[in-house]
């Protein structure tokens, strides 16, 4: 069976630039569905921190707003996407993805539907809407409220913002259930306590994110067993969001650079720190930069928050809590292609 090793941060607090300490941890998402995915592909995952301590859910992940349910998150990105011709002219932010109700759009597309429109005009009708509240950083539900030929009170359009809402907070409670109830995060291996032999059993290494990684992956001596060994038997090695800073902890190669020196790699980049509340209270390092100065060509999407998956010989690397899904499935294909081939990673 193919095995891999699941490798979490325990950190549950960082230091910030001023010295002060914030709470911090892995991101309940990229914990989750990565792990839930590779469990369904047959894989046998291995939760590992660092000093076999439980990892601990990061305050800021299991906000409401990291959180949204599939359908709306799915339909907010097709109405985006009607912002601009072209993707790069699209700049949303985390406060105008996050505090202008937007992701309600699909709920109040149904509404309209249900007045007679067709789904297609009703798409239309929030897609410009949502538009012009990200152009003028304005109330979405405010947006609508002032066309008066929509045939909706304030009153329904904010009940669907409302409802949004209450359901992101739903599915992050549910979120940290599940991961709670799963042994290996109430019971993880030491990766001090592995010998070398047992670090070249796993078949992959996957790190999820969260600042947390940044705390204690980073430079860590014993996870840069863990990749070196990987490294040597040409297996996957994957990280996403600020789950890359575990390359940091990466020996030098015989040449005296980095073991990733001249790697395609993407992680969390400065323009979406800086948004997000430890960028804003202040990073005592940024990752995106520490992985440029190690060595890495760095890749990042065509803008904040979209999804980004660079795939570089056995390296693979996700930009942010949006590119989790897509990171987790080119983990799975690559193990699968291994398979199929008959090659042990």
């Amino acid at each position: 069976m193919t095995r891999i090793a699941y490798l979490v941060t325990s950190a549950r607090e960082m230091t910030l630039a001023d010295g002060s300490q914030h709470p911090t941890g892995y991101f309940a998402e990229e914990a989750l569905k990565p792990y839930e995915r590779f469990a369904a592909a047959g894989f046998d995952v291995t939760v590992i921190t660092p000093d076999g301590q439980p990892p601990y859910a990061d305050p800021y992940g299991l906000s409401w707003f990291f959180n949204y349910p599939e359908q709306d998150k799915d339909y907010l990105a097709s109405v985006v996407r009607t912002f601009a011709h072209d993707v790069d002219d699209i700049r949303l932010t985390l406060h105008q993805n996050t505090e202008l109700g937007l992701a309600a759009a699909r709920r109040v597309a149904l509404l309209l539907q249900a007045t007679g429109r067709t789904p297609a005009e009703a798409h239309r009708i929030v897609s410009l809407a949502a538009r012009t509240a990200w152009r003028q950083d304005r109330q979405f539900a405010d947006v609508l409220v002032e066309d008066g030929s929509l045939g909706l009170t304030r009153e329904q359009i904010q009940a669907e913002v409302d409802a949004q809402r209450a359901d992101s907070e739903r599915l992050a409670d549910e979120r940290h259930r599940t991961l709670q109830a799963i042994p290996g995060f109430q019971h993880p291996v030491a990766l001090s306590s592995l010998t070398d032999a047992d670090l070249a059993d796993f078949d992959a290494v996957f790190t999820p994110g969260g600042h947390g990684p940044m705390v204690d992956l980073a430079g860590h001596p014993d996870a840069g067993r863990l990749l070196a060994a990987l490294h040597r038997r040409h297996a996957p090695i994957a990280a996403l969001c600020h789950g890359p800073a575990v390359l940091l902890s990466a020996p030098e190669r015989a040449d005296g650079l980095w073991l990733f020196d001249g790697y395609r790699m993407t992680s969390f980049t400065d323009e979406e720190e800086d948004q997000t509340e430890p960028g804003l209270l202040g990073m005592a390092w940024l990752l995106d930069v520490a992985l440029k100065n190690a060595g890495a060509v760095f890749d990042d999407g065509p803008s904040a928050w979209v999804s980004h998956v660079v795939v570089d010989r056995d390296l693979i690397t996700g930009q942010n809590p949006g590119s989790t899904e897509a990171t987790a499935d080119a983990v799975i294909k690559k193990l699968q292609a291994l398979a199929e081939h008959g090659v042990a990673a």
